[in-house]
């Protein structure tokens, strides 16, 4: 599609869910690469609005409530402050970061879903969903469980099942139950209104499958296999009790769908930004209602159909909105080779990694950028982490910086030599960063930021063989007006480095900017070769990264595997108990504590663990057991350990096996050795 020529850019980012905190999977799909996009317009002096807020209403919130004995707005509160601080301290440039709970944007939610209703664009409908007769009240999805119709699991949601993944709707659960009182739902009739999607379907297909073929493919594809579909008539009210209520008559006890309500907070958030500075952004109309605006979502590929088709709808049901010129979804992103769950904590929150590792934001940025799930899902490592930071960011861009101050510190004294004549070596590394705006600039504006991140980093990559090749610390003895050109080249592409990183890397290149004593570049500087005159002053030279240790990432990996654990105790189930013995039939085992004098592994055994026992009985007694996936035999030497000591002697491998040793079944199946807490006489009994 040809190229359109704006006059502003509104880009917004997804709203994220006031009931927990950031992860890096929603910084890696939504809030990095939005704002890179935003701080590379605004460098290009550009007028764009970057709009934030948090989505606050819907059920989620409400169960979070009711578990924690609080009201729903308690819980907002609390994770609205926590979300738009996170972000603040994580330098993601939002214009404003408003809310869905606020005043602003409950009147102009239901002012326009108003509008739709008086215009008719709405459809009143009967339909029958499930009600707990003991709570007085319909159930949302969320608030029904039961056994999941395909895959059986007996914790499926309403609307989905976790296990499997299968998308379904409360009636279709086996033996569902309310959440709420635990009781069996019964159906009951309930009127709601509903965007006729179908009606918009033929100008969907024109506006995205023939209009917008230079969309990412991950959205292209999936808005095409929506469409290709028939669209069906989609709820835009639910029976609750927590949200906007429905301004209509015979509409009490219903509230606004929050996927109705949610993107609509980035218009009343616009508003309410214009509202309170009309003199420098204008009134709201013209971000959303000029056709001289541009419109950007940035969002995870979960909301492509909400932000590509019922949104669209929406606002074309409503008249005079732009509709989004792009909407750069991203795929997910995994953690350590497990996909990120907010129900099981694994994920790296942002709140907690801004604490566990103080001023490394951008090192985050950075590795979350070199790894962003663009094309396809993508996975963040602790160690990947580890090397991109000490390998890239403190090897390459780091020490390039810090060697070119530090020679221009050492042989003048901090100040920006002149330029002389120019060698062939010279020349060379003019002409492999001449083309570095250009490329960074159009991958910018094809949303392509890992690749755009690559070119930055490339400038790093030519300073250090241009510093190494021309080894200005052996010429300085010889030829020192030769050493002028080769600072003055090197300190020309650090002033590059600070504007190409200028998106990625906001605090290492505010840094960088200090340290060479310029408070400000324009995106047009970037290319040019001379940006820093001679005679120009640089302040003190000081490292811009520093080396990541073994350590700290260990104590990352330590938190995950506590995670893991922690979830894998919650999700056990012990076996169920065995049939009901006499004390008569537990009184014929003859359970003994063992003193383990010696183990070895038994030879072409890739089970076997051969014991000897000290038994008290003054002989020792040879015991086989099938441990050795779990055990190194020089770990259960001198242990006391639990054994049955008269089980009838029985051949394994040509050894006689007398007794056996007692092994607990860990959630994971492993065996565990049983012992005793404190030392005692072999051949004691158990009873």
């Amino acid at each position: 599609m040809e190229q359109k020529n704006f006059k502003r850019t509104t880009v917004t980012a997804a709203l994220p869910y006031a009931n927990g905190g950031v992860h890096i999977g929603h910084l890696a799909g939504v809030y990095v690469p939005a704002d890179i996009y935003v701080r590379y317009l605004r460098l290009k002096k550009q007028e764009v609005m970057f709009i934030g807020g948090s989505d606050e209403h819907g059920v989620p919130i409400t169960i979070r409530a009711r578990k924690e004995g609080i009201t729903p707005q308690d819980v907002v509160d609390r994770y609205h402050a926590m979300i738009k601080k996170s972000f603040e301290d994580f330098g993601i440039s939002f214009d404003i970061y408003s809310r869905t709970t606020s005043d602003v944007h409950h009147k102009f939610a239901a002012d326009f879903f108003r509008k739709l209703f008086d215009e008719g664009k709405l459809v009143e409908e009967t339909t029958t969903q499930l009600y707990d007769e003991e709570a007085h009240q319909f159930l949302a999805d969320r608030y029904v469980t039961g056994e999941c119709p395909h895959c059986h699991n007996e914790g499926a949601y309403g609307d989905q099942c976790e296990k499997c993944g299968r998308d379904l709707s409360p009636t279709e659960l086996i033996n569902p139950k309310s959440t709420i009182s635990g009781s069996t739902p019964v159906l009951r009739e309930t009127k709601n209104w509903y965007l006729p999607l179908n009606d918009y379907q033929e100008w969907l297909k024109q506006w995205i499958l023939e209009g917008h073929k230079e969309w990412r493919p991950n959205v292209y594809g999936q808005c095409k296999s929506w469409l290709d579909m028939d669209l069906q008539p989609r709820a835009m009210t639910r029976d609750l009790d927590w949200g906007i209520p429905v301004p209509v008559e015979g509409a009490e006890g219903k509230v606004l769908y929050v996927w109705f309500d949610a993107p609509i907070g980035y218009i009343s958030n616009t508003k309410e930004l214009c509202d309170r500075e009309p003199q420098r952004w204008g009134n709201w109309e013209k971000w959303w209602q000029d056709d001289e605006s541009r419109l950007v979502h940035f969002i995870g590929k979960d909301n492509i159909v909400f932000h590509c088709i019922i949104f669209p709808v929406m606002m074309k049901a409503h008249g005079k909105y732009i509709m989004p010129d792009n909407v750069p979804a991203n795929e997910f992103l995994n953690l350590e080779n497990d996909k990120i769950s907010t129900s099981r904590n694994w994920a790296v929150w942002l709140h907690e990694y801004l604490e566990d590792m103080p001023g490394k934001q951008d090192v985050l940025r950075y590795v979350l950028t070199a790894n962003a799930p663009e094309t396809k899902d993508n996975n963040f490592t602790w160690k990947d982490f580890q090397e991109r930071n000490n390998n890239e960011l403190v090897a390459v861009y780091g020490n390039f910086v810090n060697r070119a101050l530090q020679l221009t510190k050492k042989y003048w004294g901090g100040v920006v030599p002149a330029c002389g004549e120019l060698q062939d070596v010279d020349r060379q590394a003019f002409d492999e960063f001449k083309d570095v705006k250009q490329k960074v600039e159009t991958l910018l504006d094809q949303f392509k930021f890992r690749d755009a991140q690559k070119e930055a980093m490339n400038l790093a990559r030519i300073g250090n063989r241009y510093i190494t090749e021309c080894e200005p610390w052996k010429v300085w003895k010889t030829d020192p007006k030769r050493v002028e050109t080769i600072l003055y080249i090197s300190l020309q592409l650090v002033a590059n480095l600070a504007i190409a990183f200028e998106p990625f890397l906001p605090f290492s290149s505010k840094r960088l900017r200090e340290m060479i004593n310029v408070e400000d570049f324009d995106w047009n500087q970037l290319g040019q070769t001379d940006i820093l005159k001679p005679g120009h002053q640089l302040a003190e030279p000081a490292l811009l990264f520093e080396k990541i240790e073994d350590s700290v990432i260990q104590m990352q990996l330590d938190k995950l595997e506590a995670t893991k654990r922690a979830n894998e105790a919650a999700a056990y189930k012990a076996a169920p108990v065995k049939d009901t013995v006499t004390f008569e039939d537990f009184e014929k085992l003859d359970i003994r504590v063992g003193h383990v004098k010696d183990c070895v592994k038994v030879k072409k055994s890739k089970k076997l663990l051969q014991f000897t026992i000290d038994d008290g009985s003054g002989q020792d007694r040879t015991i086989l057991s099938g441990i050795a996936a779990y055990y190194e035999p020089e770990q259960l030497i001198g242990r006391d350990v639990l054994f049955v000591a008269n089980f009838a002697p029985r051949k394994m491998m040509g050894i006689e096996s007398q007794g056996m040793i007692l092994s607990a079944v860990d959630s994971d199946e492993s065996l565990c050795v049983t012992t005793v807490l404190r030392q005692v006489k072999p051949g004691s009994q158990v009873g």
